[in-house]
């Protein structure tokens, strides 16, 4: 099989929180049924692959790489990597904030995936926790102004957290005698009577109040009002925008989270690198199914400091945001009429995507602003263009 330098095209997710502009704008799509577009992916995940398009014809990635694997990964991604591309490239646009959620070890992704086959629940079914044997290690890098939670904040920071709301006086016991996990399970297992004793003097409060954008009270009475009381019952979800760590990114800073590290998405528009696979814990704020034991299981009960990423510049072109995770790297190219990038050699597969601008690939291929290409391991290239350009590239460390 000769490979050479594929266009992709990839696959649209119109979850509800999706914004309506961004990707529409990117993919110059006609939004005219006004749907949410949440997130593009560019991968070979089974249950949404990006199309290879390929002398008029079109095949999902994942069955294009399976016909030559070593190939078109490279041997040593294909042995190390059961044959498959190890990781999943996104763009999302965030309008209304993601769930409460964190992600699996390998380990524990293995086995859940195992139990739950032989517990003969369908892949696509909505209580599913393991789509796939995968773990989900994943980075970001914020396009826009970019809001999330990340990680549980120390233990002094969550006394001050609820010192600071009045309707929480009756945790203030509890959070002084307890660690991270204690208070954590005691507010996920709370009874909901007592949640919505909290919760519901705080949304009246918060109502009345406009509070600033870089505290948790702003994103209370935004989740107050995207996932209003069901049957007059409140989501527990909202105690957790206390207890965890509040970030602001600026474009072109990222963010990386490991297995069992808790957060959410709240605002902004990013890329998003991340392991092959779909498996999320969830624990409130969605419409999803929410497994709080699972969530718990996984949760890494440890205060975090976050670590804001600023690529690392390599060379006049390229600087890339480096991460602990072996199944994937994330690189932004930044070319003008004076820097082309080249590339000698893909040391493993590559997918790149045109956020701005328009290049010429080895002065063949034209890829104009939301065009997707993919490279094979062993393909050289350069990258030319006659306005500033940028794209994001991902790959194998």
């Amino acid at each position: 099989m000769k490979t050479n330098i594929m266009p992709l095209k990839g696959a649209i997710q119109h979850y509800h929180w999706g914004g309506y502009e961004y990707i529409p704008n990117l993919l110059h799509i006609d939004n005219q049924n006004n749907q949410p577009f949440a997130e593009l992916w560019m991968g070979a995940h089974p249950s949404a692959p990006s199309i290879v398009k390929e002398h008029g014809t079109e095949t999902p990635l994942d069955a294009w790489i399976s016909q030559a694997p070593e190939t078109i990964l490279g041997t040593s991604v294909a042995q190390e990597f059961q044959n498959r591309l190890p990781f999943l490239f996104k763009v999302l646009d965030v309008s209304k904030m993601l769930s409460i959620q964190a992600h699996p070890t390998k380990k524990q992704a293995e086995e859940g995936f195992q139990r739950e086959n032989k517990e003969g629940i369908p892949l696509n079914a909505p209580h599913r926790n393991y789509k796939d044997d995968n773990h989900k290690p994943e980075i970001m890098v914020a396009l826009t102004d970019f809001w999330l939670l990340h990680g549980f904040k120390s233990m002094e920071a969550m006394q001050v957290a609820i010192r600071a709301v009045p309707e929480f006086y009756p945790l203030q016991s509890i959070v002084n005698q307890s660690n991270i996990y204690e208070l954590y399970e005691y507010i996920m297992k709370m009874p909901q009577v007592e949640v919505d004793a909290m919760l519901k003097p705080l949304q009246q409060r918060l109502n009345a109040e406009n509070p600033d954008k870089n505290t948790p009270n702003y994103w209370a009475k935004r989740a107050f009002e995207d996932f209003p009381p069901q049957d007059g019952h409140f989501d527990r979800g909202i105690f957790s925008i206390y207890f965890f760590n509040l970030v602001h990114l600026q474009p072109g800073e990222g963010i990386f989270q490991g297995a069992g590290i808790p957060h959410a998405y709240l605002e902004g528009v990013n890329v998003e690198l991340m392991s092959n696979s779909d498996n999320v814990f969830r624990g409130g704020l969605t419409n999803k199914h929410v497994d709080v034991p699972e969530l718990l299981k996984s949760l890494v009960f440890e205060p975090v400091n976050p670590q804001i990423l600023s690529g690392a510049v390599i060379s006049d072109t390229e600087s890339v945001y480096r991460t602990p995770a072996p199944d994937f790297e994330l690189r932004k190219i930044e070319v003008d009429q004076q820097h082309s990038h080249h590339c000698q050699q893909a040391a493993a597969p590559e997918i790149l995507i045109v956020l701005e601008g328009e290049v010429l690939v080895n002065e063949v291929h034209r890829f104009k602003k939301g065009d997707i290409f993919f490279v094979p391991a062993g393909i050289g290239y350069t990258i030319q263009t006659e306005e500033a350009s940028i794209l994001f590239k991902a790959s194998v460390p």
